[in-house]
Parts: C-alpha cells; sequence; structure tokens
C-alpha cells in the first residue's frame, strides 16, 4: 500500500514545514543529470547560494547528501593524516566535527563550553597559542543541540590572524540570521536545506573560499572520501571558473530535490535576508513573550540566542515527554527533546523558515498552554501576550 503521512506542524529542531511552492517544485518531470536545461539550473542554483551566504567564492555548491555530508565535505577535503585541528564544542554538533577528524587520521585539540553557552573566545585564543601547528580551526556558528549562536566573525577573524582555516557549520543559522561568508573570512562553511531554508532534507549547501581551494588543489594524500572528493565533484558542478565549461559526470544528482532547492532559494531571494532575518526575529520575539506569560524560560542568554530554534526550560513538576505526546497527538504539532545532558530538562522550539510565522507561534503556544494545565498548573495568557508584540510591531 502506498504511504500517506499524517499532516504536521514541525516546530521542532528540523526538519521545518516545507513552502508549498517547494513540493509543487519537486513533483515538476524529471530530466536528466546532465541536460543542457538541468547545467543551467545548477548554475542559477550556484548564483543563489551565493546570495543566501553573501559570498562570491567559485566553489559554491549543494552537496548531494544532508547536512552531515557536508560536514564531512568540508573535513576530508581541507585536511590530511597528521593534521591537527583545534575544534570547538558547546554543543552535540561541536563531537560530531572532532569524529571527522579523527576518523581521517587528524588530531583534535578541544576546546569545550558548557551547553546552552557560547564559544569562549578567550579559550580559543589560549588553544590557538599553544597549538599554533593547528591547520584549522572549527565551529558550530548556530549549535542544533543548543539554540546557541556563537560569534563566527569574530572566530573566522582568530583563525585566519593564526593562518590557519575555519571550518563553520551554519546548518541552523543560513536564511534564519547573518551569515557573511565574505565579510567574516570564513573559509569552508556548510549548511543544510531542511532548517531556515524550508526545504526537504538532503541536500547540504557548501561555500568554500579561494584560500581553502588552492588548499584542496594543492593536497598531497587523496581525499578520503571518493564521493566528497570536491576535485572531482566540481568537475560536473563547475566546468572551470566561469561555470561554461563541459561537465565531467561524477554522480547522478538528486535532481528533484535540486529542484526543491532552487525554489527555496528563489523565495528567500524573494523575500530578501534582511526581512527573513527580521521575520525570525519578530516571532521569536512573540514566542518569547508568551512562554514568559506562562511562567516559562529560555535558557540561552538573550545575547547568544537563536531566534529560529528557542531552548525552553522545563519545569520541574512536568513531565516534558507527556507535554511533547500530548502536542502531536492532539495538536499534530512537534517540538523538539533536549539532547545529552540536556535530555528531559528542555524542549526544542524550532521557529525557521516558512514555519516561522504568527500562526504556528499562536498554535504551540496555545498548545503547551493546555497541556501545561493538563499537568495541573495554573497558567494562562500566553496567546495574548504573543498578539501584543505582533501588534505592537504593527502584525
Amino acid at each position: 500500500m502506498s504511504f500517506y503521512p499524517p499532516r504536521r506542524t514541525l516546530m521542532g529542531p528540523g526538519p521545518s514545514d516545507v513552502n508549498p511552492r517547494i513540493t509543487n517544485a519537486m513533483a515538476r518531470p524529471t530530466i536528466g543529470h546532465l541536460d543542457p536545461a538541468f547545467i543551467e539550473l545548477m548554475e542559477q542554483l550556484k548564483g543563489l547560494l551565493q546570495y543566501a551566504f553573501q559570498t562570491d567564492n567559485a566553489l559554491t555548491l549543494p552537496v548531494s547528501a544532508p547536512g552531515s555530508a557536508g560536514m564531512e565535505t568540508c573535513f576530508v577535503n581541507l585536511m590530511q593524516p597528521g593534521d591537527k585541528a583545534i575544534i570547538c564544542q558547546n554543543g552535540v554538533f561541536g563531537g560530531r566535527m572532532k569524529e571527522n577528524v579523527t576518523r581521517l587520521g587528524g588530531e583534535a585539540v578541544m576546546v569545550e563550553d558548557e551547553w546552552g553557552t557560547a564559544v569562549d573566545l578567550d579559550k580559543v585564543r589560549q588553544a590557538i597559542a599553544e597549538h599554533p601547528d593547528a591547520r584549522v580551526l572549527a565551529f558550530v556558528h548556530a549549535e542544533t543541540s543548543t539554540g546557541v549562536r556563537s560569534d563566527a566573525e569574530a572566530l573566522c577573524r582568530l583563525a585566519s590572524e593564526a593562518g590557519m582555516l575555519s571550518i563553520m557549520d551554519t546548518v541552523t543559522g543560513l536564511g534564519g540570521i547573518e551569515v557573511a561568508v565574505d565579510a567574516w573570512g570564513a573559509d569552508a562553511v556548510y549548511s543544510g536545506s531542511q532548517k531556515c531554508l524550508s526545504c526537504t532534507p538532503g541536500l547540504s549547501p557548501v561555500t568554500i573560499s579561494e584560500r581553502a581551494a588552492e588548499v584542496i588543489r594543492s593536497r598531497t594524500h587523496p581525499v578520503q572520501s571518493w564521493f566528497l572528493d570536491l576535485n572531482l565533484v566540481m568537475g560536473y558542478w563547475g566546468g572551470g571558473e566561469s561555470g561554461g565549461g563541459k561537465r565531467a559526470y561524477h554522480h547522478t544528482a538528486p535532481i528533484n530535490a535540486l529542484y526543491g532547492l532552487h525554489e527555496a532559494l528563489t523565495i528567500l531571494k524573494e523575500e530578501g535576508l534582511e526581512a527573513s532575518f527580521a521575520r525570525h526575529r519578530l516571532n521569536h520575539e512573540a514566542l518569547k513573550a508568551g512562554l514568559e506569560a506562562i511562567g516559562l524560560s529560555l535558557v540561552v542568554a538573550e545575547a547568544d540566542r537563536l531566534p529560529q530554534l528557542n531552548l525552553v526550560s522545563v519545569p520541574e513538576a512536568v513531565d516534558e515527554a507527556a507535554v511533547r505526546s500530548m502536542l502531536l497527538n492532539d495538536y499534530n504539532l512537534e517540538i523538539g527533546a533536549g539532547l545529552g545532558a540536556l535530555a528531559g530538562k528542555v524542549w526544542r522550539i524550532g521557529l525557521m523558515g516558512y514555519a516561522s510565522n504568527p500562526t504556528n507561534v499562536r498554535l504551540c503556544l496555545g498548545a503547551l498552554q493546555h497541556a501545561l494545565v493538563a499537568q495541573g498548573l495554573n497558567v494562562n495568557g500566553a496567546v495574548r501576550a504573543a498578539d501584543a508584540v505582533y501588534t505592537a510591531a504593527g502584525i
């Protein structure tokens, strides 16, 4: 029998709700991955990604796999066995960076911060001073497991001043907050299609600076992964510096998924980056007001919060899993649980991309309030508090 999934509102850590324009785009006729029309789509995609990343990097493309493959692409291409990397960890995904380094035969120097806090720049400076031979400084700009934004611009500057390459994870950042690759001097940046771009999962936008591209071209050791070797992939995606050369077959691209990413990026460009950032911020402020009205608080310090991913402290008397279950079963609403040391202590509420809108904010607040009342708490006024924020903003 065919599979028919339930219709959910996705307000967890991702994937996010997919804009119907994107699903419609993905239903368009499949053509060949070397068809001239598809080659034109590829060129448009590169330009749209350059807009989203705010970069002129020639080496900008979507890896044909999820964000984890984007991460691995950056590490396996920029590092060789025996290389040392300084890895900043303040959540789950810094730990995955470490795994990439050790599995390719490198050495990971860890700079660890408490989950729910930003990367400590002073600790990074100390690590750089103690390990001047490190080749790479890697960090998570927008930590999906905690809703924390670290100072990417400062971290990229520290790497550049030390003669190191920077690798930046912005899987949850792209499209929702500022990601200024060229202005920050970032060398290798990867993201995902399913977060603030509101596309389906399965693609990882990546951009590589010319400085990093030269490192890839001059490698003395083969890239560990054949599939992710950018020297080979660019033969398909690049076609020369101008994009006009002959394409070399590398793999069969996920054609219809790329239709979807193209539409997602087109939507982002139509809205404009600054407008998208402002929309995410406004809906975050409305959600925050509603949460506080019913006695819930955000874990992350205000200056370090991601507006698109909110880490909410669960009251001691509340069964957090029961609340999530009630939201899913009664409201078809998904929010996320905590990970690692935060498991059972927090909810992760996403306001990403197409899902970042007043209707979803009101739905989530009303559902949460109902679930808390069902557990014996005397709370009310969540939606009213959010509405006050929207009214003040003229919405």
